[in-house]
């Protein structure tokens, strides 16, 4: 399910799951939390890719409402942020969802031209943790970070390199290639800015109304509702219970 390469100091780790675009199941998020605290001991930049045409298509839908599947992701996106090196998502075709997840946990972010980043949790009946409104907001700003949310719908590479979200566009390769210039770079200093860049109170906690309102969400007949409607192909008719 992950594929390894190594370049110097350059760890490359690869989603491998193209037959159900490289979606997140809970084994999958073990195993790279794993693979990216075992690649921070020696390597001093991770680069996260997608096997295939897509980066993630998000959390796989089959095991996402499960108590400890979304405990084991929030760990996840966590390690990333913790460990000592800096981490690059390299996002080909698109990121949807927790892929999109991933890419806001990771430091920096790759797109290529033809990919997108779209988070549908609206279209799904569910929502999404404080912690990624908050960065998402914080990357490329309240209006865009709307559009996606509240309005579901998808930006462009274009778009998320000029609102912010990518640092650059370009192909794996480029990232690959970036992130051996920057692993040249003093590992202590690189260390210190991301735990400050990191500490911008996208963690602190929620408010009991915040708190109530997921997981209304999450317990929902319109989560239920879009979980059978997913199965019978057809669109999701939701009445807010």
């Amino acid at each position: 399910m992950l594929g390894f390469s190594r370049d110097g100091d350059v760890v490359t780790i690869e989603l491998q799951r193209p037959q159900r675009r490289n979606a997140l199941s809970e084994e999958i998020v073990g195993l790279l939390r794993a693979a990216i605290e075992d690649a921070a001991t020696s390597a001093r930049v991770i680069v996260l890719t997608g096997q295939g045409p897509i980066f993630s298509a998000g959390a796989d839908l089959d095991g996402v409402y499960s108590d400890s599947f979304l405990d084991g992701l929030l760990g996840m996106l966590r390690t990333i942020e913790s460990v000592p090196v800096p981490v690059i998502s390299a996002i080909n075709g698109g990121a949807l969802g927790a892929g999109v997840q991933l890419a806001l946990a990771s430091d920096l972010r790759v797109m290529s031209p033809d990919s997108f980043i779209a988070i549908p949790a609206a279209k799904l009946g569910i929502s999404v943790d404080r912690w990624t409104v908050r960065r998402l907001s914080s990357l490329i700003g309240s209006s865009p970070a709307r559009t996606m949310l509240l309005g579901a719908e998808r930006i462009s590479a274009a778009d998320a390199y000029n609102f912010g979200f990518a640092n650059k566009v370009g192909t794996l390769a480029d990232a690959q290639e970036w992130a051996k210039q920057i692993a040249q770079l003093a590992p202590l200093s690189l260390r210190h800015m991301k735990l400050v860049f990191n500490d911008d109170n996208t963690r602190n906690g929620d408010t009991p109304e915040q708190s109530e309102a997921l997981a209304a969400a999450w317990s929902s007949m319109d989560a239920q509702e879009a979980r059978v409607a997913r199965l019978e192909k057809r669109a999701a008719k939701f009445v807010g219970r």
